[in-house]
């Protein structure tokens, strides 16, 4: 399956704005900008869409790794944060923490780690946040 986001800037760094759009239709035409990052106005982050992102994939991989091994799914989820971090040149993203409090029955704390610990490693938005990134762009 290809899902493609199609994002769309209008203005200055800024001053501008953008809307967001994915083929799915969660996402249409979503608001966001320099004021709904690092300020109070309403609209999405985009560290928001990473961190939800994150957390569904990771959430996943665990309940995978838990049916694996026959045993239940925890009856909780993780929370990782969003936000941006400014720099005095640029900007950092800070997503990378989860935290998960969870409880499955039969499973001890070493084990349900190993458990955490794989499906962190291993779910494909874990990668994505590892990876190196490829671009093509051009002037049309």
């Amino acid at each position: 399956m290809i899902r493609k986001a199609k994002a769309i800037w209008r203005g200055t760094g800024r001053d501008g704005t953008g809307n967001l759009s994915t083929d799915s239709g969660v996402l249409a035409s979503t608001p966001y900008s320099f004021k709904t990052r690092f300020e109070t106005e309403k609209g999405t982050i985009l560290e928001e869409l990473i961190a939800a992102a994150h957390a569904g994939c990771f959430t996943m991989a665990l309940a995978f790794g838990l049916q694996g091994a026959a045993l239940p799914r925890p009856s909780s989820a993780p929370r990782p944060p969003s936000r941006s971090n400014r720099r005095a040149k640029g900007f950092a993203s800070a997503v990378r923490l989860l935290t998960l409090r969870a409880k499955v029955p039969n499973l001890d704390e070493a084990k349900f780690a190993n458990f955490a610990k794989d499906a962190e490693k291993n779910c494909p938005v874990s990668k994505v946040l590892n990876a190196e990134i490829t671009l093509d762009a051009k002037l049309v």
